[in-house]
C-alpha cells in the first residue's frame, strides 16, 4: 500500500478547515512548497498565472525528462477527491519521477471554488463552469472568460505538452475525445485512447470509452480543446462514486488511481497527435444532455 502521509496530513486538516485562519487553497499550497522542500533534485515550484481573484495558479514541475506531461485538478471546486488524487501523485513523483518525462502538477485550478466548495468559478460578479470554458468544434461558454482556463491554455502551448490527464469527480470513468455535441465522436486515434485508458486502470477497474457516449456531451471542455486545438493526448479521469469521499474513500481513489496514472504517462506517445481536426458535424440538440451538476 502506498505511503501518501504528507498529503493525508493536509487533508486532515482540511477536514478540519474551521479550525484554521488560512483558506484551503493557501493549504495546499503549503503542501506543494513541502513537497519541493523534501525532493529539491526532483521537484520545483511553478506559477502558470493568476486566477480572477488574484491568487497565483502553482503547481509542481517534476522530473528532468524531455516530453512535458500533465496532471491537472479541480476545474470543478467542490471535486476535492480530484485534488487528493493530483498532491497523492506529486508527492509520489517528487520522490520517484518518470526518468523520460517531466511532469507538471496542478492541484487546483479553480482557487475560489475550491475554497468555497463550489462547483463553479466567480469572475467579475458571475460563476463560471471552468470546463466548459474552452473554444471548441462545438462551441462553448466563453472562451476564457476565465483567467484561470486561459493561462492553463497558454501553458500547455508554451509547455508543448504531450499528454494531459484531467482529474474530476464522479463516475467513475476514464474517458477520451470526442465528448462535445456530436453524433461523431471516433478519433483517427481510438485504439491509443483505449491502452492509455486500460492502462491507467489496472487497479482502479472504471470502465474506459468515448467521453460523449460513457457520460454525457459537453461543450467546451479542456479535454477535447487540449487534443482539438494541439494534438495533445487528453484523458479525463472521473474519480470515485460521489463528490464528497469520506477519509476512507480518498486513501482509495489515490491508491487506485496513482499508480494508473503514472503507467498512462509512461507509456503514451511522445509525440503529440498529428490529425486532430474535428471534421464531423455538431449536434447542438447535445447540449440539452450536459449535466452541468455533476
Amino acid at each position: 500500500m502506498a505511503n501518501y502521509g504528507l498529503v493525508w496530513g493536509l487533508f486532515l486538516l482540511l477536514f478540519s478547515h474551521s479550525a484554521f485562519s488560512q483558506t484551503k487553497y493557501e493549504q495546499i499550497k503549503a503542501g506543494l512548497v513541502q513537497m519541493a522542500s523534501k525532493n529539491p533534485q526532483n521537484a520545483r515550484l511553478i506559477k502558470i498565472g493568476e486566477s480572477d481573484a488574484n491568487d497565483s495558479i502553482l503547481g509542481l514541475q517534476i522530473g528532468h525528462g524531455p516530453v512535458n506531461t500533465l496532471v491537472v485538478a479541480t476545474h470543478h471546486g467542490n471535486e476535492y477527491g480530484s485534488t487528493y488524487v493530483a498532491m497523492s501523485l506529486a508527492d509520489n513523483l517528487s520522490a520517484q519521477p518518470l526518468t523520460d518525462q517531466t511532469v507538471f502538477v496542478i492541484p487546483v485550478l479553480n482557487i475560489s471554488g475550491f475554497n468555497a466548495g463550489q462547483r463553479r468559478e466567480l469572475a467579475r460578479g458571475t460563476s463560471w463552469d471552468a470546463n466548459r470554458n474552452y473554444p471548441g468544434p462545438c462551441g462553448t461558454e466563453g472562451p476564457f472568460t476565465l483567467k484561470s482556463t486561459n493561462a492553463l491554455a497558454q501553458f500547455i502551448e508554451a509547455a508543448n505538452i504531450v499528454t494531459s490527464a484531467t482529474l474530476h469527480t464522479y463516475s467513475p470513468f476514464v474517458l477520451y475525445p470526442w465528448g462535445h455535441s456530436t453524433h461523431q465522436t471516433s478519433t483517427p486515434y481510438d485504439n491509443i485512447f483505449i491502452q492509455m485508458g486500460k492502462a491507467a486502470t489496472v487497479e482502479s477497474k472504471y470502465p474506459v470509452g468515448n467521453s460523449t457516449q460513457m457520460l454525457y456531451p459537453a461543450d467546451g471542455t479542456y479535454e477535447d480543446y487540449a487534443f482539438w486545438k494541439h494534438g495533445i493526448w487528453s484523458m479525463l479521469f472521473e474519480l470515485g462514486d460521489t463528490h464528497n469521499p469520506s477519509q476512507s474513500d480518498l486513501k482509495t481513489m489515490a491508491e487506485v488511481n496513482v499508480p494508473g496514472l503514472k503507467r498512462m504517462l509512461a507509456m503514451a506517445p511522445k509525440t503529440r497527435a498529428i490529425n486532430h481536426q474535428f471534421t464531423g458535424q455538431c449536434d447542438v440538440r447535445g447540449r440539452f444532455f450536459d449535466r452541468h451538476d455533476e
